[in-house]
């Protein structure tokens, strides 16, 4: 389980609290939870300019790799899940993912939310918000027909990951990541990161994720919605209306869920 902290809509920035160890993303080492360091993720999303890559590469970052994956997203007709701030996505090679709102520990302007990846648990959550019974054992797929849930989006998305270390940085930190993703639908979406090992790290984190931001010519007040909120405006307008009466103004906790 992960818990997430998504910042003021103004700051566009977000962390993330992994309850088990983990090993940074995009590494090939692979290390049993025993021996895995446990890591804070800090991060900021924005809309990428067409120079970003040139930017990245003038900076020194360099192309980790590139991947494409699809993401597909469930919900009731009625957007029950949406409504209340609870999202279902299935990721293309990674499986599900249920994010929500949960309870503020971090003592900053955010809003709080756990991610789950268990499908147990999943399920288990998913049966509290709809006010269903608990169902028997089974995964996400077998239920989603008894809770009503359906396709509401789904996209293709290609990633390029970058990292580099800006200058001046302590070597023993973490390398500042940054994702472009690309949608099939047209919506462009970066987000720039950070791992730290300890919350009192995490304000001089953002200090360096908003000078990199900088850099690559990011306004300091830009926001950058979720790209399923953006299908949704696109391809749902109805849906997405429906949802701007929940989240409104837009940048609102839950604009950049997803």
């Amino acid at each position: 389980m992960l818990r997430t902290w998504h910042f003021s809509p103004i700051a566009g920035v977000g962390v993330t609290v992994p309850q088990r160890a983990t090993t940074p993303r995009g590494s090939d080492t692979q290390r049993p939870d025993s021996m895995a360091q446990a890591l804070i993720e800090v991060e900021r999303k924005f809309v990428p300019a067409p120079d970003t890559e040139e930017r990245l590469q003038e900076l020194g970052a360099t192309l980790e790799h590139q991947v494409t994956f699809r993401d597909t997203y469930y919900d009731t007709p009625e957007l029950s899940l949406m409504r209340a701030d609870h999202w279902l996505r299935q990721r293309e090679g990674s499986g599900w993912e249920l994010k929500y709102a949960g309870v503020p520990v971090v003592p900053v302007p955010h809003a709080d939310y756990v991610e789950l990846t268990a499908e147990p648990a999943i399920v288990a959550q998913l049966c509290e918000v709809l006010g269903a019974e608990v169902l028997g054992p089974g995964g996400v797929a077998a239920v989603l027909g008894p809770l009503g849930l359906q396709e509401i989006a789904s996209f293709v998305t290609r990633r390029s990951a970058w990292k580099l270390v800006l200058s001046g940085a302590d070597e023993e930190e973490p390398l500042l990541r940054v994702d472009l993703d690309t949608t099939d639908f047209g919506y462009a979406v970066g987000e720039v990161e950070a791992l730290v090992h300890e919350k009192a790290e995490v304000s001089a984190a953002l200090e360096k994720i908003h000078s990199l931001s900088s850099m690559l010519g990011v306004p300091v007040q830009e926001t950058a919605p979720a790209k399923v909120m953006v299908y949704l405006q696109r391809f749902r307008p109805q849906d997405y209306q429906h949802l701007l009466e929940v989240y409104s103004p837009p940048g609102a906790p839950g604009w950049h869920s997803g």
